[in-house]
């Protein structure tokens, strides 16, 4: 049958025709789109990266989010596709364990059991003899434990790519082979048009699901996408003796210790997959050879050679055998490792659905959510750490090589909560960046910049990590103590700042924000601007610096979604929108001593008659003009001071001088978290595309007397199915929590938590957590899983930590906290 011509129009265009760009049409046509949609494919479908996959997926993953789309992904694999498309998908259902040596690593298993427990999987950690039972052919010598999850598998990538596009050609969606893409320009109109070699095709949305071919395909339309294809492999042996008796298929064992990979069955024979973490082998980094189909490197033997050798010693049986086949393949890796779902940075209707290691594992779940964005306005999962606005223009494609080398290496490592990655840094220090490494500073990295996390005396970076407390709790418990009892400094100037300007900046801001604009000059405003769904699409402090001049502060990697947010909705408004980001610092003077200390640096009156607090000034400190604006995340008497950037040094030295005798105190972003969790202050974790206001808990920032984006969906507090909870549970002076842990109520699961920190100033775990509305009322007492063990929580309907807000409101001096 000849194969349909080329259509002029679309409402989108998909390129690309792996498993993700398959993936993303299947479920476009099931969000009502099929009809509207168009696939593009050079070659045939699959002929990337997807056909040589190894094709694994497990429930094991301490991301919540990618936890739900793997639950989906298996169940879709395991049932639902060839039911419903009569297609064979060739799901071989064999669980898979995740074992441990160390206990580090059973550390993370109890995790992930508890992130799975909150997720409703088929979950288990075991012991030694129960990982025997299941499979008897593996050497245990060392292993400690393991997370036994049943319901694991693998599947063969072209079959299920196959019967999602037969699924989405049921549902309208036109497939076109053999048809390269040759270019992706926006009209003036703002519509894209996508050259190919078969005419030309204009259409609303165009995505790049380019694989491979995804970063130099972006580079047509002038977007850098960051991603690096790394080379990984996986062998086959010959036939096994042993299995050929079997009447099951053994489960598959993931040894990230001594094998940095995966061991199963295929077949009759074993499959032997590797990540190397040494000498990782990055390919095309210029660009991808259009005329590559099916392409294999030839095996390198040498690279991978410890940990193939490992893994004959851990699977006996393989070792008399020879390899009947090598597979050596090409894989994006995006410089953390996490995919590219969502919109292009800085352009409309671009989308991206590319940069996925873990195509088969992670593909059609994520793919599912971008269908729901692109059609609805906002996915149903938190896509924060997918969203490609995560990175900016300081993402060149050397840095690209070097994150993608360090992600490669790190992927069969310990995912510790809050690893540092180092390679590539720093890439936007702040001016005081020299002088805070001097004091011990350890510094992460956000958007590019260097924030300071906390401040080490005397401690190794081997020991900062772990999933219960390390020597860092003390060192943030330190920290908090000095801003509740003296006053902290620290360097914020990560945050993103924006200054929107011009005769209708009032009017775009005011129909893009759910609270009320600041009403005078000097006036400071909560707000959070929504999508149409209602949702949240950032939280942002605006400051009133002129009639028709606001300056805009939220999370440093909000930036770009700030940015595009602005630009998608100013239409024809006559405003300015300056990025002051980087060329602006900014600190934070907290706690009871704050006024003294910046009293002795500046002239101004800042008692609370000339100086209210959510005011903002400008103000001359150390001889240098700067915006101060009288506010606290962290509950105290405070200020934060937004500088030019090159006079921010000499304020930081004037404010450290004029503090030493008060006991002012450097502290970082952990302590900022342990603070501001104290006071019951929401962040990003909670306020996510996931929830309304009204879910969030924080409508009280929403206004019911003027309109904006998203007001009626976010106003609805009907049937609402989770709400924000704020609660206390138990320590154990062990484990204190990450986040994602399970909430339960009388053994059943009500929901899961979303931050988790010690409240050093109240001796307190404290926690946000979603959990059905009916469960948060104030005294309710329920389980949490930590660490695979139940704690016992209780609801709380105030802050655990000055409740009435007297303390950032202080004129006269408030007593330090004893």
């Amino acid at each position: 049958m000849p194969q349909q011509s080329l259509p002029t129009h679309a409402r989108v265009v998909i390129v690309g025709g792996g498993v993700m760009g398959v993936g993303l049409a299947y479920h476009l046509a099931h969000e009502g789109w099929g009809g509207d949609t168009v696939l593009l494919e050079k070659a045939e479908l699959t002929s990337g990266s997807t056909w040589h996959a190894a094709g694994q997926i497990t429930h094991s993953t301490s991301s919540f989010g990618l936890g739900k789309c793997v639950d989906y992904n298996i169940g879709l694999y395991s049932g639902k596709l060839e039911a419903e498309t009569e297609q064979a998908v060739t799901w071989h259902g064999c669980g898979s364990f995740r074992l441990a040596y160390t206990e580090d690593e059973m550390d993370w298993l109890r995790h992930t059991l508890s992130v799975g427990t909150a997720l409703g999987f088929n979950i288990e950690l075991v012991g030694p003899e129960q990982i025997a039972e299941l499979h008897p052919f593996y050497n245990l010598e060392g292993v400690l434990g393991a997370l036994h999850t049943p319901d694991d598998g693998h599947v063969d990538p072209t079959n299920v790519t196959m019967a999602m596009a037969a699924g989405a050609r049921q549902k309208g969606v036109r497939i076109f082979r053999h048809t390269r893409a040759t270019n992706i320009t926006q009209a003036p109109n703002g519509e894209w048009v996508v050259e190919t070699e078969k005419g030309t095709i204009t259409c609303e949305h165009v995505v790049n699901a380019g694989g491979t071919y995804a970063r130099q395909m972006g580079e047509w339309s002038g977007l850098q996408l960051p991603m690096t294809s790394m080379t990984h492999h996986y062998f086959v042996t010959e036939p096994v003796p042993e299995f050929q008796s079997l009447d099951r298929e053994l489960p598959v064992i993931r040894d990230d210790r001594k094998v940095s990979g995966y061991i199963r069955m295929e077949q009759k024979r074993g499959l032997i997959g590797i990540y190397e973490k040494a000498n990782p082998n990055a390919v095309w980094i210029d660009e991808c050879p259009w005329d590559y189909e099916n392409w294999l490197f030839d095996a390198d033997y040498d690279r991978v050679m410890p940990w193939l050798e490992e893994s004959l010693n851990r699977m006996p049986i393989f070792a008399n055998l020879g390899i009947q086949r090598e597979v050596h393949g090409a894989i994006s890796h995006p410089p953390d490792g996490n995919p590219l779902i969502g919109p292009a940075p800085g352009v409309r209707n671009y989308w991206c659905c590319c940069g996925t290691q873990i195509g088969i594992g992670w593909g059609p779940g994520l793919a599912r959510e971008l269908a729901r964005w692109i059609v609805h306005g906002a996915a149903d999962i938190s896509m924060r750490e997918f969203d490609p606005r995560r990175f900016g223009a300081y993402a060149t494609k050397d840095w690209q090589v070097v994150k993608a080398k360090e992600d490669y290496c790190l992927r069969h490592e310990i995912p510790f909560p809050h690893f540092n990655r180092l390679a590539g840094r720093p890439v936007k220090p702040s001016p005081l960046y020299d002088r805070l490494k001097e004091k011990g500073a350890v510094f992460e990295e956000v958007y590019g910049h260097e924030r300071p996390r906390w401040f080490a005396r005397g401690i190794e970076q081997r020991d900062y990590y772990g999933f219960g407390r390390t020597p860092v709790h003390d060192m943030v418990a330190t920290e908090c103590a000095a801003v509740r009892t003296a006053a902290g400094i620290m360097d914020i100037s990560a945050f993103t700042k924006v200054e929107v300007s011009g005769p209708d900046a009032s009017a775009l801001l005011d129909r893009l924000t759910a609270n009320r604009l600041p009403q005078k000059v000097g006036g400071i405003a909560l707000t959070h601007m929504l999508n149409r769904r209602g949702r949240i699409e950032l939280e942002t402090t605006v400051v009133k610096l002129e009639q028709d001049r606001y300056y805009l502060v939220c999370a440093a990697f909000f930036e770009q979604r700030l940015l595009d947010h602005l630009a998608a909705h100013r239409g024809t408004a006559e405003i300015t929108i300056r990025t002051l980001s980087t060329d602006w610092a900014a600190l934070a003077l907290n706690g009871p001593r704050a006024r003294d200390i910046l009293a002795a640096c500046t002239d101004a009156d800042l008692s609370n008659a000339r100086f209210k607090w959510l005011t903002a000034q400008q103000i001359t400190v150390a001889g240098h003009s700067l915006w101060a604006m009288r506010m606290s995340y962290a509950g105290e008497l405070g200020w934060e001071l937004h500088i030019p950037r090159d006079h921010a040094l000499a304020v930081y030295d004037a404010l450290w001088a004029a503090g030493e005798g008060h006991g002012l105190t450097d502290y970082g972003s952990f302590s900022m978290n342990a603070l501001r969790m104290e006071k019951a202050f929401k962040g990003a974790s909670e306020l996510t595309n996931e929830v309304t206001l009204a879910e969030a808990d924080v409508l009280r920032f929403a206004r019911t007397d003027k309109e904006y984006l998203g007001r009626d969906k976010t106003l609805n507090t009907g049937n609402l199915p989770w709400v924000c909870a704020y609660l206390e549970i138990e320590p154990d002076g062990r484990f204190d929590g990450n986040g994602g842990e399970a909430v339960r109520l009388h053994g059943k699961v009500i929901g899961s938590t979303a931050s988790v920190a010690y409240g050093h100033t109240v001796g307190k775990i404290l926690a946000f957590a979603y959990v059905k509305p009916q469960v948060n009322l104030p005294g309710t007492e329920v389980e949490v899983i930590i660490a695979g063990q139940p704690r016992k929580g209780r609801i709380l309907g105030a802050p655990a930590y000055d409740p009435d807000n007297a303390r950032p409101r202080a004129d006269l001096q408030a007593e330090p906290v004893q």
